[in-house]
C-alpha cells in the first residue's frame, strides 16, 4: 500500500491553488458562453476547419472532464486526504494544465490562433510528462483505490482529450493562416495527424494501462468519422479505424493490468 502523510503547511498551499485552478478552468466556459464573450469555439475554429473537422457533438465530453477535476480538487481541500506520492506529484502540473485550458478558452475567444496552440500543447505536455515519468506509481493503483479513481481517472481523461484537441487546433490553426505545406494534400495531412495521435495515445496507454485515458481520444476521433465521412471518406475511415484501435488496444493493455503486475510495477 501506499504511504500516507498529512499534508504539511507548503503542501496545503499546493493543494488550494490547484483547487483554485480547477475552480477557474471550469468557471471561464461558463462566463464565456453566459456572457456571449467574444467568440465560441465554433466560431474560432470556422475559418480553419476544411482539412479536418469533429463533429460538435464531440464537444460535450468536456461536462464529464469538468466533473472529474472538480472531483479530484475537491479532493485535494479536504483535511481527510493525505499526501500520497501522486498527490505530491501531480499537484502543480494538474494546476498547470487547469490553468492552461481556462486560458485557452480566453484566447480562443479573442481569436489569437498562434497563441491558442501554443497554450494548449503546453497544457498537454504540463500534465501528460508528469503521467509518464510516475507512471508505474499510476500502474501501482489498486483498481478502486481512492487515487486511481480520483486522481488518475480525473487526470488521465483530461490528457487523454488533450491528445486530439491539440493537434486538431495545430492543423486547424496552420489551415487558417494557410501554412500547410504543400507537398501534402490538405487530407493526407488530415490522415497523417490522425495516424500519429493513434500512435501517441496507444504508446502512451501502453505505460498507464488504464482505459480511461485512451477513451477521450477515441471519441475525438469518432467525431472526426461523423463530421468528415460525407465529404472525405478516407479521411473518416482512417479516424475509425483509429477509434478502434484506441478501444480494443487500450481495453487488451488494460486487462493486462493484473494486481500482481500492479504491486511489482
Amino acid at each position: 500500500m501506499s504511504t500516507i502523510l498529512r499534508p504539511n503547511p507548503a503542501q496545503r498551499t499546493r493543494r488550494l491553488v490547484v483547487f483554485a485552478a480547477a475552480i477557474f478552468a471550469v468557471a471561464v466556459p461558463l462566463v464565456q458562453n453566459l456572457a456571449g464573450l467574444g467568440l465560441t469555439q465554433a466560431e474560432f475554429a470556422a475559418d480553419g476547419n476544411s482539412t479536418l473537422r469533429v463533429a460538435g457533438y464531440a464537444f460535450s465530453i468536456w461536462g464529464l472532464i469538468y466533473l472529474g477535476l472538480l472531483a479530484y480538487a475537491v479532493r485535494q481541500v479536504l483535511p481527510q486526504t493525505g499526501e500520497s506520492r501522486l498527490i505530491n506529484r501531480m499537484g502543480w502540473p494538474s494546476a498547470v494544465t487547469f490553468f492552461g485550458i481556462g486560458l485557452w478558452i480566453i484566447v480562443a475567444a479573442l481569436n489569437l490562433k498562434a497563441a491558442s496552440v501554443i497554450v494548449i500543447f503546453a497544457s498537454l505536455i504540463a500534465l501528460l510528462a508528469p503521467l509518464l515519468t510516475y507512471s508505474a506509481s499510476v500502474r501501482d493503483r489498486g483498481r478502486f483505490e481512492r487515487d486511481r479513481m480520483l486522481l488518475v481517472w480525473p487526470l488521465a481523461a483530461l490528457a487523454g482529450w488533450l491528445t486530439v484537441a491539440a493537434p486538431l487546433n495545430l492543423i486547424t490553426t496552420l489551415t487558417a493562416f494557410q501554412a500547410l505545406p504543400d507537398f501534402l494534400a490538405p487530407s493526407l495531412w488530415a490522415i497523417f495527424a490522425i495516424v500519429a495521435t493513434t500512435a501517441v495515445a496507444l504508446g502512451v496507454t501502453s505505460l498507464l494501462r488504464t482505459l480511461v485515458y485512451p477513451l477521450p481520444t477515441a471519441w475525438g476521433l469518432l467525431g472526426a468519422f461523423v463530421a468528415e465521412q460525407a465529404d472525405k471518406p478516407a479521411v473518416a475511415f482512417t479516424a475509425l479505424a483509429g477509434a478502434v484501435v484506441l478501444l480494443v488496444g487500450g481495453l487488451v493493455l488494460a486487462l493486462r493490468l493484473r494486481p500482481s503486475v500492479e504491486r511489482l510495477a
